[in-house]
């Protein structure tokens, strides 16, 4: 007869079979409420992610205590209380956030600075920070301490020649500092008339970098390559793209000049990196010539060969876009989409009627906005034989333009108001004014404009003030009349404000 099997045996039996059986439990045998007070340590792309994952998780992803969870941290809870409910949490927090991200409230929090009676060439809203040029000189303004009326303005002074170009580029994707540095940062780099270009961080500026023989008229939209050595690009009157390390050593940028890439006969008016591969820089010159480089080859001081494509549109230059392996080049009136591979034009996008003044791509939306004499156009570029939408009610040409997947916001150096638009259909949701409160019929209209989510800010000048003017919609609750909408009233008008008002000088 066989011995009975020791405890030690049945334990380690038992062991086995509830280590087995602990295994085989997934976490969809955990009911829906223990779900949910799980994702209490989640944050709103985990649970995107969650709700992708299969049918039942989904269900718990649109579960109303996640959703209203969401919308007390996002707002008050007196604000998210008032939510319309009648097709759930989730539904009406993606209905105001995306109301908030297309404008469509008459009360953001408002805040005007008062600067020199200068214009305003570039104009930048980076989290924390108003950036923008006047002249020669940087201006930098810190959001928290101007909303906080306190001293907020630092002036970079180092440019003795008009800004020409700004641009802002991740910390983290450069090796200029020591890792334990805020990796979240942004790096600025300005060039100038004055022939260098300096780099920026932290208010002081850390390298300069000359080579140039002339005016540098413009930089790479980003930084170009893979890993911790990456480069930029720059162009200039003389007909040169060089490109510049952020790795060299020495605040006088020793060493950083990498190549000189010839090829182009005028004026360098405009770069872009290419979306397929980092590598591969586009240029467009005055006459619209387009070259496209690949930077892996140009490890020479002097380098032409690493052409791997040259072009022509014509018209003069107005704006390119890179997206994928396709560029969308505008120029005169047109705007064509150039296959990177092939150098072909693959098809024309938009055919303005008359001048373009400013362009702006969606390719994700398969979208094009041109601004033109009076008018901005909404293009599907799958059908462009007609424009989608005319954007209509602009005094004078439209030189302002921002696209993103909730809005269009357009203007110009002759229009008092700025004017926002739903992405998808067209259809008009706001007129923000740009003048003072006080200004007459005569106000000046918007010679800068940046766009960022919830906020926007507008600059303008006239011969005695200069007016940087910054909106945060992220708490507004009053929203703009349907009936104003379609009477196309102008929403923001001098005899609707109650701005707070600062002058750094």
């Amino acid at each position: 007869m066989a011995e009975p099997p020791s405890p030690s045996t049945n334990q380690t039996s038992t062991s086995t079979s509830s280590s087995s059986s602990s295994s085989n439990t997934a976490i969809t045998d955990l009911n829906m409420d223990s779900l949910v007070h799980c994702t209490s340590y989640l944050n709103l792309r985990d649970i995107s992610n969650l709700a992708m994952s299969c049918s039942y998780l989904r269900r718990v992803a649109y579960s109303d205590p996640i959703w209203l969870r969401f919308s007390r941290e996002r707002w008050s809870e007196q604000i998210s209380s008032s939510f319309p409910q009648a097709s759930g949490v989730r539904e009406a927090y993606l209905a105001r956030h995306t109301a908030l991200n297309q404008f469509k409230f008459i009360d953001p929090l408002v805040a005007d600075s008062y600067k020199e009676a200068q214009p305003f060439n570039h104009l930048f809203l980076d989290k924390n920070d108003i950036i923008f040029s006047q002249g020669s000189s940087v201006h930098m303004m810190r959001i928290d301490s101007f909303l906080g009326g306190r001293p907020s303005l630092s002036r970079l002074f180092d440019h003795n020649a008009t800004i020409t170009c700004i641009r802002l580029f991740p910390l983290a994707e450069t090796s200029l500092f020591r890792r334990e540095t805020q990796r979240n940062d942004n790096v600025l780099v300005t060039s100038s008339c004055d022939h260098s270009i300096r780099l920026w961080w932290k208010g002081t500026c850390q390298r300069c970098f000359r080579g140039h023989n002339g005016p540098i008229t413009t930089l790479s939209d980003k930084l170009l390559g893979d890993g911790s050595g990456k480069i930029f690009a720059s162009g200039g009157v003389d007909a040169t793209v060089r490109l510049w390390s952020l790795s060299s050593t020495g605040k006088r940028g020793q060493q950083a000049l990498k190549a000189t890439l010839y090829g182009h006969d005028k004026a360098i008016v405009s770069m872009s990196v290419a979306g397929h591969k980092s590598s591969l820089l586009v240029s467009i010159s005055k006459y619209s010539k387009v070259r496209v480089w690949d930077t892996t080859t140009a490890s020479s001081a002097v380098r032409s060969s690493c052409c791997v494509g040259v072009t022509s549109v014509p018209g003069a230059p107005v704006g390119m876009k890179c997206h994928e392996s396709l560029v969308y080049v505008a120029t005169g009136s047109s705007v064509v989409a150039i296959d990177l591979r092939t150098m072909q034009k693959v098809f024309t996008a938009a055919i303005h009627r008359g001048e373009l003044f400013s362009f702006e791509a969606l390719p994700s939306k398969s979208l094009i906005c041109t601004g033109g004499t009076d008018r901005a156009m909404l293009w599907d570029i799958r059908r462009s034989s007609e424009p989608m939408t005319v954007l209509d009610g602009h005094t004078g040409a439209v030189t302002q333009l921002h696209m993103d997947p909730y809005k269009i916001v357009t203007g110009g150096v002759e229009d008092s108001y700025v004017h926002v638009w739903e992405t998808d259909t067209g259809v008009q949701t706001n007129s923000l004014f740009c003048g003072s409160p006080d200004a007459s019929s005569s106000s000046p209209g918007c010679s800068a404009m940046a766009v960022n989510g919830c906020r926007i800010v507008t600059a303008s000048y006239r011969e005695l003030l200069g007016l940087v003017r910054y909106r945060d919609f992220t708490n507004a609750t009053c929203l703009v009349s349907s009936d104003l909408r379609e009477h196309g009233s102008k929403f923001w008008g001098p005899q609707s404000y109650s701005d707070t008002d600062e002058s750094d000088g």
